[in-house]
């Protein structure tokens, strides 16, 4: 079902429908996704828990943590009588966006980069990067994928991993 809202919401031409499923969106899932253009491949993980993603452009096949807020960062300047930092972000292709993590303003983030959990952003970020802290990227290691990989690993190998974590932290404790 939430798929089904996010490609109403998102390409419906209908403005009823898309006010309709934007409600149910953020009702069922604690969602806003509001983006001037993004890509069908886009992923949600979790559906989308807490997000609000509210983007210039989200491209082909970005992928989505919970609680991601993506948005706006502008401020009004009394002395000028006028807005700056206009705009949202533009999530560049195979860009990946973990838990928590915040991109806010007019700001492009590169292809293939990953946003750490609880990242901070408020200045573009180049391709092939990992963005984390306030402002903060380095290049990604190509030897490794971070995050997410479309060939997961078992969950059965995630339970032996904490169950051997569990053992070591209980044979600490004697």
């Amino acid at each position: 079902m939430f798929y089904k809202l996010v490609k109403i919401n998102c390409y419906a031409r209908n403005k009823l429908l898309k006010k309709l499923a934007g409600n149910l969106l953020e009702k069922f899932y604690g969602c806003e996704i509001n983006c001037m253009e993004i890509d069908p491949s886009t992923l949600f993980a979790h559906h989308a828990r807490g997000c609000t993603i509210v983007a210039s452009k989200v491209c082909a096949n970005v992928v989505f943590y919970q609680n991601v807020t993506i948005g706006s960062n502008m401020k009004y300047n009394k002395v000028l009588h006028e807005w700056e930092n206009v705009g949202n972000p533009i999530i560049g292709t195979g860009v990946v966006i973990a838990d928590g993590a915040k991109i806010l303003g007019p700001v492009i983030i590169g292809e293939n980069t990953t946003i750490a959990a609880g990242a901070i952003i408020t200045k573009s970020i180049p391709a092939d990067s990992v963005a984390f802290g306030v402002n903060q990227f380095k290049p990604k290691n190509p030897d490794y994928e971070l995050v997410f990989y479309p060939d997961m690993i078992a969950p059965e190998k995630i339970i032996e991993a904490n169950l051997q974590l569990i053992n070591e932290y209980e044979g600490k404790k004697d």
